[in-house]
């Protein structure tokens, strides 16, 4: 939150001054967003703050409510999304606490997309569609409600508007097709009056500063991770609450196949008419492929299950293929374990046939899957072809992707351009775009801009990019944002102690590290400590083909308690997530010269053997530190086993591990605040 404070006290600040750009109010928020963000706000967030919020600012006063408060750009729980206003009241009669969330918006011109009812054109001239403006603040009372337990209290405490104050309403009219809600009423500037009265309606001219105090300090549910999403789609209200370009996204895939539901067999939906549909069925024309785009933490693997249970709500199965191992075990296991006794084989036979496989489409007939989901498809291999292929199926010149693509009526590709890591995974969006091209189809890319992990910090996510040289910029030293807790660990030892008081204070921790050290077969029942920094070792997880009593096996290492006591590969951990995230920069990664560069001769990755071209090992071991650093929601640490290394570490990250004291209990291990490390402390005494 940028700012919080009554009407009245606003009132004071959005009066002109002679000679001034921008109200007071304006300047004020463009300071607290400079420090708070470490970052100049966008032009356009400049221009609502001294157009918009005025607006609201005269209406709370013109209705006797300058005791209410108004809070600016709310942060939602876990991610950069932000509420432009939470009004904070009592509500009348009752007393009790009353919330108003208001999205504001400039436009003057809307027009809804023919293909999707809720994607629009604002009129910014971007030529990008946006979420409807009442679907948008919808998705945010919505998402408020799940991580906020102090709202759903009473359901009614929580209301949502759309603002459109320059708009007249003939000049938006088709917006007013979507269905308003008690969390989305749409008001334009022919509709002042009718806003004026939902205030009234909301909020006596009691102040609001209690109620506004009880949200600022409302305990936050923890973020479903991906795991917990599958876990739970059986559920009522399971699913994941998706947000502006992902709710877009997942809601035009879904009307395309509403609308083609003679050519994909989805007989179901808002815009299905089955006498139509067979008397004026029209040639279904090119396939569409569709190409969902995003970093770590964009909710790619969320937005592919969310798909999918979208999907079978509506009595359709949409197979969700991946290249990760532990990632389609894992669903495989999730599902088996909701089988009824004595139906065990049944559920997994149905597991098997759900979740795939990418290399596993060769033999499968064209257009015989009705949507095929491919999440982790950055993991896409050149080809098929692997040891075990039969001599009879092998062809190395077969691209990997044209046979997902011509096995699905609906292909669906989720990915992130940096997280290939072996050398013959070519899964990037231009080279899956270009192939569908060419194979005659229709492409449609979406960019998944927001981020559900590191706190929802941006950015973290820029800064790591940064530090690895995956963008045009230098590293640099890392701004706290009270979104992301990242630290430097001075030990292996130290590290470990940190991630296992995490980890029995009931926190997801794991520890990773690059792939700089042998991975052993286990002997006998015991696994091999082949992770070895001086006088501390530690075993890798269990390799995929073994099992080892008391450690779960590699697919369940990020999501089995058991997993704490190995040492996690970026095979592992790719795809998963977790609270707290530990990890080891080996030898493999040196920052020479102020940037980091790759020393494949300390790798002992297998794929790197071989005539493998060092620009394409380089890129590998960067896109898997760039995986490793970004499984955090909470909080990342780190550490190099390289001193020179490690100290460029210490000068970029201000943060350290240290005890801490609270109210006169035992110490405990934090990650906040800068301090030397041990050996730089001056000893006393």
């Amino acid at each position: 939150m940028l700012l919080q404070l009554s009407a009245a006290e606003l009132g004071r600040l959005i009066e002109a001054r002679a000679g001034s750009a921008y109200l007071p109010l304006t300047e004020q928020l463009i300071q607290e967003h400079s420090r708070i963000k470490g970052g100049d706000p966008s032009q356009g967030d400049i221009a609502s703050w001294n157009n918009s919020l005025p607006v609201v600012v005269k209406a709370l006063l013109d209705c006797g409510l300058g005791e209410v408060e108004v809070q600016i750009e709310v942060d939602l729980p876990h991610t950069n999304s932000a509420v432009d206003l939470v009004l904070c009241g009592q509500q009348p009669g009752t007393a009790t606490d009353s919330y108003l969330a208001v999205e504001l918006k400039q436009v003057r011109h809307a027009t809804v997309d023919p293909l999707c009812p809720i994607a629009v054109d604002l009129g910014f001239g971007d030529g990008k569609n946006k979420l409807h403006p009442v679907r948008q603040v919808q998705r945010y009372c919505e998402y408020m409600l799940r991580y906020l337990p102090h709202l759903r209290q009473n359901e009614d405490q929580l209301m949502g508007v759309a603002l459109l104050h320059n708009a007249r309403d003939a000049d938006v009219e088709a917006l007013f097709d979507l269905s308003e809600t008690n969390h989305g009423f749409l008001y334009t500037l022919d509709d002042l009056a009718r806003f004026r009265r939902a205030l009234t309606s909301r909020f006596t001219p009691a102040s609001g500063k209690q109620a506004a105090s009880a949200l600022e300090q409302a305990r936050k549910d923890p973020l479903l991770k991906v795991t917990d999403v599958a876990r739970q789609r059986s559920v009522v209200g399971g699913g994941l609450t998706l947000l502006d370009e992902q709710y877009v996204a997942v809601d035009r895939i879904t009307r395309h196949l509403e609308k083609t539901a003679h050519f994909t067999g989805f007989d179901v939906g808002l815009f299905y008419d089955a006498k139509a549909a067979h008397n004026h069925a029209p040639d279904p024309g090119a396939k569409r492929v569709y190409i969902l785009r995003g970093g770590p933490g964009s909710g790619k693997s969320a937005v592919a299950l969310e798909l999918q249970r979208a999907l079978g709500i509506k009595g359709r199965e949409a197979v969700l293929a991946s290249g990760s191992h532990a990632y389609t075990e894992t669903l495989r296991e999730i599902m088996q374990s909701t089988a009824r006794r004595g139906r065990t084989a049944d559920k997994r036979r149905a597991a098997v046939k759900l979740y795939r496989y990418f290399n596993s489409f060769n033999q499968t007939p064209p257009n015989s899957i009705d949507v095929l989901i491919c999440d982790e498809a950055h993991r896409m291999r050149r080809s098929s072809t692997y040891r075990w292929t039969p001599k009879e199926l092998r062809d190395d010149d077969r691209p990997q992707a044209t046979e997902v693509i011509s096995a699905a009526k609906v292909p669906i590709f989720l990915l992130d351009d940096h997280q290939s890591i072996r050398p013959d995974e070519v899964g990037t969006a231009i080279y899956l775009k270009e192939l569908a091209e060419s194979m005659g189809c229709d492409v449609e890319v979406t960019d998944l801009e927001g981020t559900f992990r590191a706190g929802g910090s941006k950015r973290y996510q820029r800064w790591v990019q940064q530090l690895l040289g995956l963008d045009a910029s230098d590293p640099v030293a890392w701004r706290p944002d009270g979104r992301m807790t990242l630290a430097v660990a001075d030990s292996p030892e130290q590290m470990e102690q940190f991630i296992r008081a995490r980890h029995f204070d009931k926190a997801t921790a794991r520890i990773t590290a690059g792939f700089c050290w042998p991975w052993s077969n286990p002997d006998g029942n015991k696994l091999v400590d082949d992770v070895r920094i001086r006088d501390w070792r530690r075993p890798w997880n269990v390799k995929p083909e073994h099992s080892v009593p008391d450690a779960p096996r590699s697919d369940l290492w990020s999501t089995d308690r058991r997993g704490i006591d190995q040492i996690g590969c970026v095979y592992t951990a790719q795809t998963f997530e977790y609270d707290w995230n530990g990890v080891i920069i080996g030898p493999d990664l040196l920052f020479r010269g102020g940037k980091f560069t790759v020393d494949r001769s300390a790798s002992c990755d297998p794929a790197f053997r071989g005539p493998v071209d060092d620009p394409i090992v380089t890129r590998c071991v960067l896109n898997a530190y760039h995986v490793l650093l970004t499984r955090g929601v909470v909080g990342t640490l780190v550490y190099a086993v390289d001193p020179a290394t490690h100290n460029e570490l210490r000068r970029l990250i201000p943060g350290t591990i240290g005890m801490q004291n609270y109210s006169g209990g035992q110490p405990k291990l934090t990650a906040e605040g800068s301090q030397l490390p041990p050996a730089y402390r001056r000893r006393h005494g």
